[in-house]
């Protein structure tokens, strides 16, 4: 071999040597993300905000996701979508939609619960005392008609209330500001700021979760045909999903916010903060079996427990098989724990 030749196979090797290198420190986010939509059941607010979060700070990216956040509102069905196979994965309300899908016989499964705690609650006037949910009693409840399907028949159920003290609540608060005898639901996260903006007073909060109503909140969905054919898929944006979720309530969440407050002006920078102050003072996130297991965990006995209200309520059969909507094979994997601060 010549001189010449060895030293141009030699500079040949190195540059291959080189540039094989150079792909293996290549960051994830130079592959080919996999695309992926998810919808959420309404307009862009902080209860959705680790889904955000994942998407504004490249922790969907860093997981191989190009995700996609289709919002919600009152004139969209993004769950009709996903069944239609239109997305991917959807934010559903709480397990009851779990239970629902199963006595259709639609193919949907629930995968991950982002709530450990629904974050409804019961507003109260500070006047009247109200320091346990049988002191509603009195007083006139002003309910939306899904809360009267869903929640209200757990309380008939569980605790001996009356629909003849029950109004329609049309998310409008001045009957409630105007009327000391009166409760209004609300969400933990959002009503009590609204009520004390407007009204200049700061309501007492029932948080009906601390009193039994045990159903997961924010669940993530999909359909049974992608957790089959894709479970790495699913996998990888639960876990995405999660991580996201630590960012926003313990991390710098201003990335998530921009992002909200782009797709809906309503959310001030002080309510986004008073959501997750309130997310995570009630535990909504990040509480029971999270803290072990990770944010998004689920068990058999929890989902048992909430589907035997339920049917003690009367809101479902108790001939479904309810565990066909919903599996623990993507959760309670301690993914993020690490991200939690330890005081």
């Amino acid at each position: 071999m010549k001189p010449a030749f060895l030293s141009r196979a030699l500079t040949t090797g190195l540059i291959v040597a080189a540039l094989t290198a150079l792909a293996a420190l290549a960051p994830a986010s130079a592959q080919t993300l996999d695309k992926v939509s998810f919808g959420t059941n309404w307009v862009a607010e902080g209860e959705h905000g680790g889904f955000f979060q994942a998407v504004a700070d490249g922790t969907y990216a860093k997981y191989g996701l190009d995700v996609t956040i289709v919002p919600g509102g009152p004139n969209a069905n993004n769950r009709t979508l996903l069944i239609a196979g239109k997305l991917d994965f959807f934010m559903s309300a709480n397990s009851l939609q779990t239970f629902d899908a199963v006595t259709n016989k639609v193919p949907l499964v629930a995968v991950a619960a982002m709530f450990q705690k629904d974050p409804q609650v019961f507003l109260t006037h500070p006047e009247m005392k109200v320091s346990k949910i049988e002191d509603l009693k009195p007083l006139t409840l002003l309910i939306s008609k899904e809360g009267i399907t869903s929640y209200f028949q757990w309380l008939k159920s569980e605790y001996g209330f009356s629909e003849s003290k029950v109004k329609p609540y049309t998310f409008n608060p001045q009957p409630f500001i105007v009327d000391k005898q009166t409760a209004m639901q609300g969400y933990v996260t959002s009503e009590p700021f609204a009520v004390e903006k407007t009204a200049g007073f700061k309501p007492n909060v029932l948080l009906l979760a601390d009193y039994g109503f045990n159903t997961y909140s924010t669940l993530i969905e999909t359909r049974r045909d992608i957790v089959d054919k894709k479970p790495d898929l699913v996998q990888r944006f639960v876990d995405a999903s999660v991580v996201g979720w630590y960012h926003y309530i313990y991390g710098d969440n201003s990335a998530g916010n921009a992002m909200i407050k782009k797709l809906n002006p309503e959310m001030t920078d002080e309510l986004l903060a008073y959501c997750v102050a309130k997310m995570r003072e009630h535990g909504i996130v990040d509480s029971g079996d999270t803290v072990k297991n990770g944010i998004g965990a689920m068990t058999d006995e929890r989902m048992a427990s909430f589907f035997d209200k339920m049917v003690r309520a009367g809101v479902v059969k108790s001939t479904i098989d309810y565990r066909q909507g919903y599996t623990l094979r993507f959760v309670n994997k301690a993914v993020g724990v690490e991200l939690r601060p330890k005081n």
